[in-house]
């Protein structure tokens, strides 16, 4: 088996980490144990973009025992957990690409492993195996039945492509689920984000200015979490009605280059290209710690950071010091995901829903292949409800069900006043 991990020897710590995380994901553990028994995915070859965590390898077990030949890398080079890309390989026998830390070039050499297998099926977070699917190895593309999107900001890119008429294969948008965004990107970006700021700084958030650029979902998540730690927030929005939303939430909201000169953290949230620039980085408070957790690192205009200082350093893990001119700027996890690049990424028991989707995403384009145009699809709500259902029925709670009277009611237009 072919595969690229730091150290194999570090599998038995990797097991104990995906087996604790697989405590959290009862939905998860549901589908497995049907999808060994229904083998829903046999002739499936499939390549995967995700971050490489204990959830994810849940996921990926998931996957094989519904019958597919699985191929993971890493979807961030900060994601990767060293010890559990080892023990997929050693412990699962998944053949696994990823190194935390890895640069750029070891980054799509990875990539290009999982894609060399001639997968008909893709997985992606952040939709970079489509992406190179779409140039550098297009001679791939008519072997793929379609692809999965994990992330908000792969389903901007899709879209973008799908507009374009670039798009050759279809593919699901797993993000747009219900419980998906709702949860993951809500409660899961919301508490992974402040551990991340909170592990690599070991700052006090109590009192603090916590600007939250971007109020999405994981804006939204992440604001609501800083408040509860007893910040300060400021939400920054381009979007009226967003704005105003937070507004109403009970947040100051203010253009970033005011916010960021009374801010002491400032995380962005958007999926967008220099959110912090020049004119945010020269109006910044001294000593005011910066981190990302969008998808890429573009949302901090990193270059212009490093042309402006006079110095660079590390001064914690996971902590640059940037002086710049009198004043002092931390960024965090080189302006990566500051969750997965400082902490441990989302619970596994928000991820359990996100991952079901992924599962039951894969199931439906396989049993649908043929039938899809190349467009970017939502799965069905059924599917969302079902994986609702189930998670409900993991914690013991029950729900009401309507009675004939009132589904009839609700499909008539007759009666009324």
């Amino acid at each position: 088996m072919k595969y690229d991990v730091k150290d194999i020897k570090l599998a038995g710590a990797g097991k104990q980490l995906i087996e604790w995380a697989e405590r959290e994901m009862p939905v998860l553990r549901l589908i497995q144990k049907r999808f060994a028994k229904e083998k829903p995915l046999k002739g499936v070859t499939l390549a995967a973009c995700l971050h490489v965590t204990s959830e994810t390898a849940n996921l990926m077990r998931t996957l094989k025992a519904g019958g597919a030949d699985v191929y993971l890398a890493a979807s961030n080079p900060l994601s990767p957990n060293d010890a559990v890309a080892a023990a997929l390989v050693k412990e699962y026998g998944i053949p696994t690409f990823a190194i935390k830390g890895e640069d750029n070039k070891t980054y799509f050499k990875h990539l290009n492993a999982v894609l060399d297998v001639k997968p008909n099926m893709t997985m992606d977070d952040g939709a970079d195996l489509v992406s190179l699917l779409h140039t550098t190895r297009k001679e791939l593309l008519a072997g793929v039945v379609g692809s999965n999107e994990e992330t908000t900001t792969g389903v901007i890119r899709l879209r973008a492509m799908e507009k374009d008429k670039a798009l050759k294969i279809p593919v699901l948008a797993v993000n747009d689920n219900m419980t998906k965004h709702m949860f993951d990107n809500r409660y899961g970006t919301g508490q992974s984000t402040l551990d991340g700021v909170i592990r690599a700084t070991n700052i006090l958030l109590a009192g603090r200015n916590f600007v939250v650029v971007g109020y999405g979902w994981c804006g939204r998540g992440l604001a609501s979490r800083a408040e509860g730690m007893g910040s300060h927030v400021i939400v920054c929005e381009v979007d009226p009605v967003k704005a105003l939303e937070a507004r109403m939430d009970g947040y100051r909201v203010m253009p970033l280059v005011e916010a960021i000169a009374i801010a002491d953290i400032v995380v962005t949230v958007t999926g967008d290209k220099h959110i912090i620039d020049v004119a945010h980085i020269k109006a910044a408070k001294d000593g005011v710690v910066l981190a990302n957790s969008g998808h890429f690192d573009v949302e901090i205009n990193k270059v212009a950071m490093k042309k402006m200082a006079k110095s660079i350093r590390t001064v914690r893990p996971f902590v640059e010091e940037y002086v710049i001119g009198k004043k002092k700027i931390y960024l965090l996890a080189e302006g990566r995901l500051v969750n997965l690049g400082s902490a441990e990424g989302h619970p596994a028991s928000v991820m359990d829903m996100s991952f079901a989707g992924q599962a039951l995403g894969s199931e439906y384009m396989w049993d649908n292949k043929g039938k899809f145009e190349n467009r970017v699809y939502a799965l069905p709500p059924e599917v969302d409800q079902e994986i609702a259902r189930i998670k409900l029925k993991s914690e013991g709670v029950e729900i009401d069900a309507l009675t004939a009277e009132q589904k009839e009611y609700l499909a008539s237009w007759k009666e009324g006043t």
